[in-house]
């Protein structure tokens, strides 16, 4: 069987991607649909999902780069025409899923390895290309992007295929033609081929059903993001001196990988005398809306009922006194998070310039201490540790503005 294509058969390259390019999406599409079915809430059940949509990912990248070797081959060899040229209808049909499917073909995997290096945590890709892509942040929107396209673009693949196993069917069982035997190993008999009118209409119809698509997926995109997690927003405070900027920011390592995150919405009442020049000089209240938390890809499973459970607990608090510390400052109170209250000491940095405060301070926590992940008792899913970082600015208040 020879290599290369001919105006009306296909060479054992062209077969063999095909076939190998059938086998590794009809493998993923299974894979996918599994593991998103699958549940997650012991480390167990947890671990084989993110196996599995590890495997879904590695072979993603493997299905992307055997698309692009295809259809650089395909570019370069002659394209056998079609044994039922003289049927409009039929043609056009079979030129517009060719097109979907070289698409799909790119835009499928791509769009799932960009929504993967946008997010962070959960099922590595087992490559060795690392977790990222140039040119791509870590950004909640970008994912959800991805993720849209990567939904979308998925069931055209999927509608694609179906339409092009059922025209292969008809082609063998009722045309009784060799469209199908002229893709299997060995030479298939092949009449005189009809003449063939070439024309551009599937290709702008496939760009037309890809322009929907694409528009289908931004709009959800932008549907998933103003349905982030959100409680009702937490009322302002009034206090000696006013946050005017800050972020409490946290780091959690799953299955091995940093995950990093947020709280968006928080308040922080704080008395402070800079004056006082030993022991207690202020006290704080801080209350954090658990519901704003954004922790990657695994935003919704952290304010799920075996984690934050942020619709029973939609607040955490801190509250406690300031004082001088040998170095710099601590606030020792009580931090509560869910129905857990635990003591907590919080080590700060503090520079002030006339009524401006800049505040930093590093804590790491235990997740065991609040109950979080207790469905996960060992740290090869989700360590205990959870690194906890605070930056805020504060302003003096003036006097009769309180």
């Amino acid at each position: 069987m020879p290599l290369t294509n001919t105006q009306i058969r296909y060479g054992g390259v062209a077969k063999t991607f095909h076939w190998l390019t059938a086998l590794l999406i009809l493998t993923l599409i299974v894979l996918g649909l599994v593991a998103e079915d699958l549940p997650y809430a012991t480390d167990a059940e947890l671990a084989r999902k993110a196996w599995l949509f590890s495997l879904h990912k590695t072979l993603g990248v493997l299905v992307f780069f055997v698309a692009l070797a295809r259809i650089l081959w395909a570019v370069s060899q002659p394209r056998p025409g079609l044994l039922n040229a003289d049927k409009r209808a039929e043609s056009f049909l079979a030129e517009l899923v060719h097109w979907l499917l070289y698409g799909a073909l790119v835009i499928v995997p791509l769009s799932g390895w960009i929504g993967h290096a946008a997010a962070s945590g959960f099922a590595p890709i087992w490559w060795p290309l690392g977790q990222n892509l140039p040119l791509v942040p870590k950004s909640t929107s970008l994912e959800h992007l991805a993720g849209a396209v990567h939904f979308i673009s998925g069931r055209v693949l999927i509608g694609a295929i179906l339409l092009h196993f059922i025209g292969a069917l008809k082609h063998h069982f009722i045309d009784r033609d060799s469209t199908l035997r002229r893709m299997l190993p060995g030479e298939a008999p092949i009449g005189p081929l009809p003449q063939a009118s070439h024309s551009a209409l599937p290709v702008v119809a496939a760009l037309a059903i890809w322009c929907a698509s694409l528009g289908l997926a931004l709009s959800t995109a932008q549907g998933a993001d103003g349905a982030l997690p959100n409680g009702p927003a937490l009322s302002e405070v009034t206090s000696d001196w006013q946050v005017q900027e800050g972020t409490i920011a946290l780091r959690v390592t799953q299955f091995g990988s940093e995950v990093e995150g947020r709280f968006n919405d928080w308040t922080a009442a704080i008395s402070f005398d800079d004056a006082q020049l030993t022991g207690v000089v202020g006290d704080v209240t801080a209350t954090i809306s658990i519901p704003s938390l954004t922790l990657g890809s695994v935003t919704k499973q952290a304010l799920g009922a075996d984690f934050f459970a942020a619709e029973s607990f939609p607040t955490a608090t801190f509250s406690g006194e300031i004082r001088h510390a040998s170095d710099g400052y601590e606030a020792l109170g009580t931090l509560t998070i869910k129905d857990r209250s635990v003591p907590l000491t919080l080590p700060f940095l503090l520079s002030i310039r006339d009524d401006t405060a800049e505040m930093r301070a590093d804590v790491t926590l235990d997740r065991r201490d609040f109950g979080i992940g207790d469905n996960m008792p060992k740290e090869d899913s989700l360590a205990f540790a959870v690194d906890v970082a605070i930056r805020l600015t504060a302003t003096r208040a003036q006097a009769g503005t309180e």
